[in-house]
């Protein structure tokens, strides 16, 4: 799908289109993954990203990759080290 945004020329005349098409393909992404509507490997395809990448963009944004409590995690640790 191709969605046609309009956006006045003075907005656009310092970026290149490539790259502007990049930084609102990645803030999309980036807003789409924070509010949990797509998944992390979701969110990276679309702002046409490998993951590692995406995840450098996540954590300048100080956007979590990772979705568990301090007290999730530790008891996770627990487990394995009663295992």
């Amino acid at each position: 799908m191709q969605i046609a945004i309009d956006l006045p020329d003075d907005f656009v005349a310092f970026q290149a289109e490539p790259a502007l098409r990049q930084e609102i393909s990645t803030s999309y992404a980036l807003w789409l993954f924070q509010h949990g509507r797509v998944t992390l490997a979701k969110a990276a395809q679309l702002a046409c990203l490998d993951l590692y990448d995406f995840m450098v963009v996540c954590k300048a944004n100080r956007v979590p990759v990772i979705d568990i409590s301090r007290s999730g995690l530790l008891d996770e640790l627990g487990s394995l080290s009663a295992a």
